[in-house]
Order: structure tokens, then C-alpha cells, then sequence
């Protein structure tokens, strides 16, 4: 899986994209999905009757999973949620909603600051980073963004457990004080070309690529293919990112990124002004829902999607009602 969040504005996503706002169509799941009562913390939500919201997501199984969780609580809250879920690349979701498609959807703060936004830096801190995508979004494009959840599917580096004990590396600082010949590097090629990628990075902590990390040291892969071959040790370290389910299925082990290297990427519920305006409860639907949503969370019902093969309707319901939201 690429960087589907932030650099598929090209290619079949561009396509996808002008198909949308030709009146095309989107390509989405949809299916059946389950409701329930608001329960616990949402017991006293107001209630959503004659709302019309349409739910979009891009098409992995993180941002599925987001899309039916949010599916299910509207629909829960009595509000009527049209299901636009899955659709294909970021391009083309973004477009869904600014042209009014999409009424309601999780996004990354990173994501809109860089790639929709057009800002070539992300801003590693969390919270002035969310505020700072709030803030001219919401100028710009009349898009509401709630407070975000604690997760932060950004990029970062794994080794297994046993390489990172056999090193003494916890953080990536600590990658300066290994040799050379064990700073051995599995990563995507678009990571290898970012602003906010490889070199950069390397800089960044002190060990430049060329001179303390040897070109022979790199080998570039698919983004999938990267998680087993660190975990079988084709490599020392691999590149992943920070909410993937195979992190905890393969025991791999993420390294501190204890310089604030790499941007941001929470992820918030963004809702089109117009509807936030006459439905401002919608706020107080999500927010404790985004509070649970923390990596280890993620990690593990992205897990049960990727890993274990299960839907992630299933997942997100299973959820909801045992962290006590909907019964």
C-alpha cells in the first residue's frame, strides 16, 4: 500500500477525481451496515433526525474503518448517512467533498496541510499543526475540522525486537551510535524522494546518507514487502507507517522519532460548514469516539482488517459497542 493519504493526486487518482466532478460517480463500497442505540457517553446526543450527511473515505482499511464507524453513529443518532466509503485515493475524496459529494469524512492533519493545502513543510507538533489545518481550511473551503484523535498514522522506522535489543536502539538518535554496516534501511521509493523523507531524515539525525549510511546499505521495495523483510532481517529497519496493523502482528518494534522529525498526521472528522452549522451536535457525536482512537487501538483493529482478514464493518461495530458507545 502506498502513501494513499497524501500522494495519490496523480495518476488513477487524478482520473478518479475528474470523474467525480463530472457527475460520474463515485466508486464506493457500501453494503450493509449495522446500527444500534447511543449508549454511554453518547446517550444524550441530540438527536440527528431528517439530517442528510454523506459519508466518504478513501479506500484502506484504516480509512474504511474511520468511514463505517462514522456510518454507523449517524445512523445510530438517527441521521440519514448515505455510505460513499471506499473511495479510490485521496485525490479524489478530497474532491468528493469540496464539491459537496461528500458532506462528512476523517482526514489527516498532515495530509491536507501538505497536499491539499500546498505547504511544502508539515509542522511536527500535534496540536499547532491541527490548528494551523483548522484555521485555513475552514477559510478556504468552509470545511469544519473537529478535534482530532490522538492517533498519528505517520511515517516512522521499525526493527524487530530482537534487532532493536541486540543494537540498544529505542530512538532513532540512537542509529548514530551503531556502526555503519548495521544502519541497513528497507524503504518505498517515494519515501527515498520526499521533502520529508530519507535524506532529509538522515540529516536530521546526524548520520547523511552517502557518508554514515553507505548507498548499499538501502534497498528500495513496495510498501508491503518492507514489513516482512524486516521482520525475516533482510533488513535492520524498516520503513512503516505508525498505525499499520502489521506492526503488531510481525512484533516489530517502532524507534522514537525523539527529534519531531517527521509531520503530523492526525486524524480528525471533517464536516462541510453547511451541515456542521444546522447539526452542530455532530461535534458532540465524535468527540469522545476520536478520544479512544489512539495508535495502540488503531494498530489493533487495523490488525484484524489486514492481518486477520475480517471486514471492517465488523470491526468498527465490534468496536463501538465495547468501548460502550452504541448497544
Amino acid at each position: 500500500m502506498s502513501r494513499l493519504r497524501t500522494r495519490l493526486a496523480a495518476g488513477l487518482g487524478s482520473l478518479v477525481a475528474l470523474a467525480v466532478t463530472s457527475g460520474c460517480g463515485l466508486g464506493t463500497a457500501g453494503g450493509f451496515v449495522p446500527t444500534g442505540e447511543l449508549a454511554g457517553p453518547l446517550a444524550d446526543v441530540e438527536s440527528l433526525e431528517g439530517a442528510g450527511v454523506a459519508v466518504g473515505s478513501k479506500n484502506f482499511s484504516e480509512q474504511v474503518l474511520l468511514g463505517k464507524i462514522a456510518v454507523i453513529l449517524l445512523r445510530s443518532a438517527g441521521g440519514d448517512a448515505t455510505d460513499l466509503t471506499n473511495i479510490p485515493g485521496s485525490a479524489s475524496a478530497r474532491s468528493a467533498q469540496t464539491e459537496g459529494q461528500v458532506d462528512l469524512q476523517w482526514e489527516y492533519t498532515g495530509t491536507a496541510w501538505i497536499s491539499y493545502l500546498g505547504h511544502e513543510q508539515g509542522i511536527p507538533d500535534e496540536e499547532k499543526q491541527y490548528q494551523a489545518v483548522r484555521d485555513e481550511d475552514l477559510e478556504r473551503n468552509g470545511l469544519v475540522w473537529l478535534p482530532p484523535a490522538p492517533m498519528n498514522n505517520t511515517y516512522g522506522f521499525a526493527a524487530t525486537k530482537e534487532t532493536a535489543q541486540r543494537l540498544g536502539v529505542e530512538k532513532l538518535s540512537d542509529l548514530a551510535d551503531i556502526p555503519a554496516k548495521e544502519r541497513t534501511l528497507c524503504v518505498e521509493s517515494e519515501f527515498a524522494n520526499r521533502n520529508d523523507g530519507l535524506e532529509p531524515m538522515l540529516e536530521a539525525y546526524d548520520i547523511p546518507l552517502g557518508s554514515e549510511v553507505p548507498r548499499d546499505n538501502l534497498k528500495t521495495l513496495d510498501t508491503g514487502a518492507i514489513y516482512s523483510a524486516t521482520a525475516k532481517g533482510t533488513c535492520n529497519f524498516g520503513e512503516v507507517f505508525t498505525t499499520d496493523g502489521r506492526i503488531k502482528a510481525l512484533d516489530l518494534q517502532v524507534l522514537e522519532d525523539d527529534r519531531d522529525f517527521f509531520p503530523a498526521y492526525n486524524v480528525s472528522v471533517v464536516v462541510r460548514e453547511e451541515l456542521f452549522d444546522e447539526n452542530p451536535q455532530i461535534e458532540e457525536l465524535f468527540a469522545p469516539v476520536a478520544e479512544k482512537l489512539d495508535d495502540e487501538t488503531l494498530i489493533e483493529l487495523n490488525a484484524q482488517i489486514d492481518v486477520d482478514g475480517r471486514e471492517p464493518v465488523d470491526v468498527a461495530f465490534e468496536w463501538l459497542q465495547s468501548e460502550g458507545f452504541i448497544e
